[in-house]
């Protein structure tokens, strides 16, 4: 029996062949055309599903303890800055203010007293030295007769009696004179002791008033603390305080979080950051709109350390067996507040971000601080000025002057106080405060 030989082995299956050989070929061509997408679309991008919806929870917490007598929000609320949430019951705080508002007026009238006192001892030693004038003048006059009797005496014409009897009256008129000069002293002394406690100060400026003055701030800030409004407008949240409870300053009562200035922290890996710049265009989509919702943000800044690093327990990558896990480093992303407004956000939420790199002309890490006034309140300012229009209004009730730089400041510092003047030219002006806050109106002379 013969082994046949290759060449008469039978032909390969030529459908076979050309099924594997387009199948080859379309492999190739998808990766080219998969490698050509990658270059011109895909390298362009950065994308992770690790973001965040963040925001500021502002707090809400007790500057004086109290017990709570109303609530005025509850979770979910939508309050206005400036707008009541907790009051706590007034009655210390008064009683403090009422206490602190009577030593202001005694401290006013006792500053008065010193400033009348001068009149009374410039007139004082306007008594003493004609008192003085008086006793010189007795002295001049016994020392005349001495010196008239001095030679007379050896003559016989005056008597030794006579003549010690004047001799007696110019030693009591010196004594006198003596006396009278140490009273002129003495009355000038005082003057200029009671001077010190009045020159170069108006009555409002006496450090006496001044002290007062700040006790009754002090207590009428405590009695406007006992009403805590909501620094911000937003939403409240985690509302933890009861009524009758009571509450310790610096305790959390809720929070008031501000939804339409919430923005989104993108935790990217450290192999992603290589072409992230402040400035780039960001896509992003919330799990609670689905893809129907785009944001569209940009890069605000990079995280200056990854969370690893400021966890509450940080690795210990010095000890023990080491095993290289990727970092994360948080990317913050602002967000337009139209597309906010017409969607709302809420903190925690769920966000896929898709950073376009394609320019990578900006900066890694921000420059420049934020604009001042970024996150301010103005809510306790009208406090502070009522505070104020209490001190004026105890300072003129009580016989005080108001200095005029006072004055200037308090208009200065009151939104809705006015000055009008009253007197002619040349004349003192007459200031009226009137703070619409408090409905106080006083009529202060300047000095």
């Amino acid at each position: 029996m013969t082994t046949p030989t290759p060449d008469a082995a039978p032909a390969g299956n030529p459908a076979r062949k050309k099924a594997l050989t387009a199948v080859a070929a379309a492999v190739a061509v998808a990766g080219i055309a998969y490698g050509a997408y990658w270059a011109l679309v895909l390298n362009h991008f950065e994308t992770t599903d690790n973001a965040y919806v963040q925001g500021n929870v502002v707090q809400l917490t007790p500057q004086v303890s109290g017990t709570v007598v109303a609530i005025g929000a509850d979770d979910t609320d939508h309050v206005k800055a400036g707008q009541s949430l907790v009051k706590l019951d007034p009655a210390d705080a008064q009683v403090a203010l009422d206490q602190a508002e009577a030593q202001l007026a005694q401290a006013v009238r006792e500053v008065r007293t010193l400033f009348a006192n001068n009149s009374t001892l410039k007139a004082q030693i306007a008594a003493r030295e004609a008192d003085l004038a008086r006793t010189q003048s007795d002295v001049a006059r016994a020392q005349d007769d001495v010196a008239r009797r001095t030679p007379l005496l050896a003559t016989g014409a005056v008597g030794k009696e006579e003549f010690n009897h004047v001799t007696a009256q110019l030693a009591a008129a010196k004594s006198s004179s003596a006396a009278a000069q140490s009273a002129v002293q003495a009355a000038r002394e005082q003057l200029a002791s009671n001077q010190t406690l009045t020159d170069g100060v108006a009555v409002d400026q006496h450090p006496n008033v001044l002290r007062a003055a700040s006790r009754v701030r002090e207590a009428h800030l405590a009695l406007q603390r006992v009403d805590l409004l909501a620094p911000v407008d937003g939403y409240v949240a985690k509302r933890s305080v009861q009524l009758g409870q009571r509450v310790q300053a610096g305790a959390p009562l809720m929070s008031v979080i501000a939804l339409n200035r919430v923005w989104v922290e993108a935790n990217f890996k450290e192999s992603q950051l290589q072409s992230l710049r402040i400035g780039q265009p960001v896509t992003l989509q919330a799990d609670v709109y689905g893809k129907k919702v785009e944001y569209r943000g940009s890069v605000e800044g990079l995280g200056a350390g990854t969370g690893s690093a400021f966890a509450l327990l940080p690795a210990q990558n010095a000890t023990g067996n080491w095993i290289k896990v990727v970092q994360r480093v948080p990317v913050r992303i602002s967000l337009d507040a139209n597309e906010l407004a017409a969607h709302p956000l809420r903190v925690g939420l769920s966000m896929d971000a898709k950073v376009d790199v394609s320019n990578t002309s900006g900066a890694m890490l921000a420059d420049a601080s934020r604009a001042p006034g970024a996150s301010e309140t103005r809510v306790f300012e009208q406090a502070n000025s009522e505070a104020d229009a209490d001190v004026r209004r105890i300072i003129v009730a009580n016989g005080g002057t108001v200095s005029k730089a006072t004055a200037v400041a308090a208009l200065r510092s009151a939104p809705n106080a006015r000055v009008q003047a009253a007197a002619p030219a040349g004349a003192s002006a007459v200031v009226r405060v009137a703070a619409s806050s408090t409905a106080v109106v006083s009529d202060t002379r300047l000095k």
